[in-house]
């Protein structure tokens, strides 16, 4: 039994593929699992709860209380469990957790939800073609959900397309996979630097750059999930779901950056430099709002610290450093001459020529450039899953 011990929360929406779940409760229960299963009011449209919980041999959770008046308490719940699994999840559930809207219970245990979630919608095809739910679907993939996409095949409006949920028992074989993940980080401390740097000109004017920290934030993300303890130095960016184990440290200039990283590295085993640092600031900064003179004027600027090549100077033998470099052109060179200038184990390489790649994408497309002039090209991908792809490679330079 490959779960044994562990809780998993079905979730079941609203959607004719709810006669679904109670093969899915079968095959968890048959591998050791306990569930139990929070419904929509719409769901019990299309199954009763009656059946779902002589299956999971738990009450099925509808309302936020009970017939005897009592609390369904979603905090609880949200502790509980390993896994969460979404399945049927409809156009509109959907929609309402990429939002995070929550008037129903089934909501309200995903937002309070401290484990992974599994989400596998079910709709007709030209609902789940329309924008709006495929932004939706990208919306929670970023948020770290996991999204196990509908297949081909016949929909109850008697049209043939994709939006037919997945059988069950490869959602249950997914489920598995994913609830059986090795913690391979565990006990590592891992340093992550995100998001812009901002170098003040006067109180009211400054340089900067586009960086949106999505990038590190799903880095630290999926370092957490791997068991690392993870400390996030991060510049200032828009609000980012982040697992509530990583330490974040809020810093504005790359001077506040270098020294935050200088004091956080020597006791951890890996640093990914993620942030995009400004390489110069200016000299003098004005205590007051400069005046438009009407005249031309220029800003001296200063080279800032550089992070990477002091943690490249400083680092111990059994300690890993990987860095970033963004491109126009001459990409490989350049980012060879960084990974050998700054001491790097590992540069990943991204360009600006590459469509949805770089800044403020929810997607990257990277390379990586190894020591030994090994280079490995990944296709554009979520950048959760580039995460993954990066987490996994400093999980083989630490082994």
């Amino acid at each position: 039994m490959q779960l044994h011990g562990k809780h998993i929360i079905l979730g079941v929406s609203g959607s004719i593929a709810a006669y679904k779940s109670a093969f899915i409760i079968r095959l968890l229960i048959k591998e050791g699992a306990d569930v139990k299963v929070v419904m929509t009011n719409s769901a019990k449209e299309f199954i009763t709860p009656l059946t779902l919980s002589t299956l999971s041999k738990n009450e099925v959770l509808c309302d936020f209380f009970n017939q005897h008046g009592n609390w369904n308490s979603h905090v609880e719940l949200g502790v509980w469990a390993d896994l969460m699994l979404v399945a049927p999840a409809s156009a509109n559930t959907i929609a309402k957790m990429a939002n995070g809207i929550c008037d129903n219970l089934l909501l309200t245990t995903y937002l309070s939800a401290k484990c992974k979630v599994m989400v596998a919608p079910a709709m007709d095809l030209d609902m789940f073609v329309h924008k709006t739910t495929l932004n939706n679907l990208k919306k929670l993939k970023s948020y770290g959900n996991i999204i196990i996409e509908p297949a081909f095949g016949e929909l109850a409006s008697g049209l043939d397309g994709k939006g037919r949920m997945e059988e069950p028992e490869n959602i249950v074989s997914q489920a598995i996979k994913i609830i059986n993940l090795k913690k391979k980080l565990k006990s590592k401390r891992i340093l992550i630097t995100a998001g812009p740097t901002i170098e003040a000109i006067d109180p009211v004017r400054f340089i900067s750059n586009y960086s949106s920290g999505k990038m590190g934030y799903a880095i630290a993300n999926c370092l957490a999930e791997q068991g690392a303890d993870v400390t996030l130095i991060s510049g200032k960016v828009e609000s980012h779901i982040v697992n509530t184990s990583v330490k974040i440290i809020n810093v504005v200039s790359a001077a506040e950056m270098f020294e935050t990283t200088k004091k956080y590295f020597p006791k951890c085993d890996a640093a990914i430099l993620a942030a995009a640092v400004a390489d110069y600031t200016p000299k003098v900064v004005s205590n007051n709002k400069v005046k438009n003179s009407h005249t031309k004027t220029s800003l001296e600027l200063i080279p800032t610290k550089d992070i990477a090549a002091y943690l490249g100077s400083v680092k111990k033998s059994n300690q890993i450093t990987i860095g970033f470099a963004l491109e126009t052109e001459n990409e490989i060179k350049n980012a060879k001459l960084k990974l050998k200038n700054k001491n790097l184990d590992l540069i990943v390489l991204n360009s600006l020529n590459d469509k949805g790649s770089g800044f403020g994408t929810e997607t990257n497309k990277v390379t990586f450039i190894f020591k030994n002039n090994k280079i490995r090209n990944f296709e554009l991908k979520h950048k959760s899953e580039v995460a993954e792809d990066i987490v996994n490679e400093l999980h083989k330079l630490l082994s």
